[in-house]
């Protein structure tokens, strides 16, 4: 049960070390999967809740635990900075009885062999409890507090848009994703799928935007989805499902997905376009690569896989230009919050410069390797104009055969140089594309 590497865990104690990995650095996705296989697995949903929950609301947590603890702890006890903030998640968001929640908390302070820390623990969340009402009370102010975002990204946020928008997309932040399918057209229709999961039980009904979604009223493991190790249907936001078309894909033509991990995209580029004549994808990690070998396994589909740096050219690229590119660029995932609630924590106001110049980087180089005539898609999960618009902006004014094409489109907003969308409410996620033409010589100029 527990992979034969340790023994199991109580459910709270493994949220603490979960929420200690992350407040280290790490990622939540990369530790979560870990813990899981460590808890009874009925309780696998709850330790998932405690982690995500926490996350999501740790600016606001943070704040009352340096109010109710005297003396910061060490970094080696974050731990018990980890439990603290569960227990603290659970009284303010869960319904769960209050006394139920304090005596499992300060229990897991065993299982964390902290025993000197299970007074700590009981007297910081009675003390809670009792004076709540104050606490809550001297935070009414506090924006970081009230919106559980911290302060930088705020202003970034708040700088970038105006007031209405501004505030849904923060409020968006704070909201559970919606699970959203991508309906394989290969296999069958979306009708089809969709009475494939009535008859099974699950209530679900079409995206809005995208022609192959499929929103879920309620998330499933895939293992309860009709058909899916058959290929059938994939798990992918519907933001993420508008890249295909904003390519614009013909049959015969070389294609290139850069920054291809997981390959939800990958998938969905040769599942709209089956004629192309070929399709290169490329990632850094050789270890995410395998991600997006199984999923084109199990779609039975076909691309030649490429662990490389994108920017490296000489590295993986053959000189044959594409006529297609998608590029997928890294960026601060400020629009997929919602699904990431770690980013609050692990990401820094200096990342986005440095994201930026990446961006731009990778963008001029991968320029080159389009055919002229050829089609670039500029994608982010970004709704931070720094990443966006203003990286195409300074593009096509230094780059003379570059040029905005127009994305007519029902979804986002159209911006200066693309469009954006915005975190949507059991909806799509944040996302920004921008359509690039390359011009003839006899164009340009």
């Amino acid at each position: 049960m527990a992979g034969g590497k340790n023994k199991l865990l109580s459910v709270r104690a493994a949220a603490a070390q979960v929420v200690a990995a992350v407040l280290r650095g790490r990622s939540l996705s990369a530790k979560l999967p870990e813990y899981s296989d460590r808890v009874e697995e009925k309780d696998r949903g709850l330790l998932k809740e405690l982690c995500f929950g926490t996350m999501r609301w740790y600016p606001q947590i943070s704040i009352l635990l340096k109010q109710l603890i005297q003396k910061p702890l060490r970094e080696k006890d974050l731990e018990i900075q980890g439990l603290l903030a569960c227990g603290l998640y659970q009284l303010l968001h869960m319904r769960i009885a209050e006394h139920a929640i304090i005596n499992e908390t300060v229990s897991a302070v065993t299982k964390l062999n902290r025993p000197w820390a299970k007074g700590l623990v009981n007297a910081v969340l009675r003390n809670f409890q009792r004076q709540q009402q104050q606490l809550l009370e001297r935070q009414s102010n506090n924006a970081v507090f009230q919106t559980a975002h911290p302060k930088w990204l705020l202003k970034r946020i708040n700088d970038a848009w105006p007031k209405e928008v501004a505030e849904h997309i923060i409020a968006a932040n704070n909201e559970r994703a919606p699970m959203t399918l991508r309906v394989n057209m290969l296999r069958n229709s979306r009708q089809d799928y969709l009475d494939c999961l009535a008859e099974a039980g699950i209530a679900a009904s079409a995206t809005e935007f995208s022609a192959q979604g499929i929103v879920l009223e309620a998330a499933r493991d895939v293992s309860e989805l009709p058909n899916f190790a058959q290929g059938y249907v994939s798990v992918q936001d519907e933001a993420a499902q508008l890249a295909a078309s904003v390519l614009m894909l013909e049959s015969n033509q070389q294609v290139l997905d850069a920054c291809c991990a997981p390959g939800g995209k990958t998938c969905h580029l040769l599942e709209s376009q089956p004629d192309m004549q070929s399709l290169v994808a490329i990632d850094l990690e050789p270890r995410r690569l395998s991600r997006v070998e199984e999923n084109l396994t199990r779609l039975n589909l076909q691309a030649e896989l490429k662990a490389a740096d994108a920017n490296d050219l000489d590295s993986w690229w053959n000189g044959s230009q594409f006529d297609r590119i998608l590029l997928d660029a890294p960026c601060s995932a400020s629009g997929v919050i919602r699904r990431h609630p770690d980013i609050k924590i692990l990401r820094k106001p200096a990342d986005i410069d440095k994201l930026a110049s990446s961006q731009t980087q990778i963008l001029s180089n991968l320029w080159q390797t389009l055919k002229p005539g050829g089609i670039l898609v500029y994608a982010t999960c970004s709704v931070l104009p720094a990443e966006n618009d203003d990286i195409i902006a300074q593009f096509v004014d230094s780059q003379h055969d570059a040029k905005v094409l127009t994305i007519e489109a029902r979804w986002g907003i159209a911006t200066d140089h693309g469009r954006q969308l915005f975190p949507l409410s059991n909806g799509n996620d944040g996302f920004y594309y921008s359509r690039l033409s390359k011009l003839d010589i006899g164009e340009s100029g």
